[in-house]
């Protein structure tokens, strides 16, 4: 009888059984997707593409017809003759000659120039100014913020109208101070020196409100140890605003001043609604006299001319403004 070896010689050991069933799919093998899932998430994002060019194409179409369209509109309106009573007829540079012959033209850049020279004397120093002293306070800021603010709220005919009886001639609020103290009163509105003064008053205490609150939010973010070592040095009030505020701010202080050109050669209401363009044309603005052309003398072809060149002088101050945030950037 044969005894069988409890464990397998090395020549049984070399000998495995052939599994001829197939080998179970490994886990990680990768995800195998179904069939028909693949495709329901391409027909998912393809909605989700239309829907979102869709929105977009929409936008597109409402920039392009309220802001596009006028702009090459008023272009071409430029160079014809206009009156919509009857058909336009092409007159080529001939419209851009009359207003450059006008003396109106002439009158009325200079006036906004004037107005603008005036708005950055008062409505560029006052904010700051203004922001400096409530950034000083430790106590009723943030009502004093809402305060000065208060007049950007107001509707602008409602400043106007309300500025109006502040400077009646009669029973007007300036000219009663002025009597409490035994003073003449002024023909604020009436007087060619004083009436291009009195709107830069007007502008400036209805839009100084947000300029304000760029500045106080600029002096917040100027670091506190540049402060502390000023006074450490000795430096007085007027030392530290020189020689921390306002190189800290000078970005800033370049921008709103862009800013505040581009916006005050564009003042109409102030005039329109406050001196009419007198006294003998003396606040006639260059958008009162486009006003003029097209709504007076029915004249849009002239009137499309001078919106073409006051885009042109906007467009140049907009140019400046782009290159110094792309610097700053």
């Amino acid at each position: 009888m044969t005894v069988q070896p409890l464990t397998p010689t090395p020549n049984s050991a070399r000998e495995r059984p052939t599994r001829t069933d197939p080998l179970p799919a490994r886990k990680n093998a990768g995800p195998s997707a179904p069939s028909g899932t693949t495709p329901s998430r391409r027909r998912r994002r393809i909605r989700e593409n239309l829907v979102a060019y869709a929105f977009l194409t929409a936008g597109v179409l409402c920039f392009a017809l309220f802001s596009w369209y006028p702009i090459v509109r008023g272009w071409l309106l430029g160079f014809q003759q206009v009156t919509f009573a009857q058909p336009a007829e092409w007159v080529g540079w001939d419209n851009f000659r009359r207003l450059f012959e006008d003396p109106l033209f002439v009158t009325a850049w200079r006036n906004t120039g004037y107005f603008t020279l005036l708005a950055l004397v008062f409505g560029f120093a006052a904010p700051f100014f203004t922001a400096v002293v409530l950034n000083e306070l430790r106590h009723g800021r943030a009502y004093l913020r809402m305060t000065v603010y208060l007049p950007v709220m107001l509707p602008p005919i409602v400043t106007m109208l309300l500025w109006r009886w502040f400077y009646d001639p009669g029973p007007g609020l300036f000219n009663n101070a002025l009597e409490l103290v035994h003073l003449p009163p002024q023909q604020w509105l009436e007087s060619e020196n004083l009436a291009m003064i009195s709107l830069v008053l007007v502008s400036t205490w209805a839009n100084m409100g947000t300029t304000t609150l760029i500045y106080l939010a600029a002096l917040g973010g100027i670091p506190g140890e540049l402060y502390e070592a000023a006074e450490i040095d000795g430096a007085s009030i007027r030392r530290r605003l020189w020689h921390v505020t306002l190189p800290q701010m000078r970005f800033i202080l370049m921008i709103t001043l862009l800013l505040q050109v581009i916006g005050t050669m564009q003042v109409f209401i102030e005039p329109y609604v406050l001196t009419g363009g007198g006294p003998d044309d003396a606040t006639v603005t260059v958008l009162l006299l486009l006003y003029r052309y097209a709504f007076i003398y029915n004249d849009f072809g002239m009137a499309s001319a001078m919106s073409t060149v006051l885009f042109v002088v906007l467009g140049t101050f907009a140019a400046v403004y782009l290159r110094l945030t792309r610097t700053k950037g």
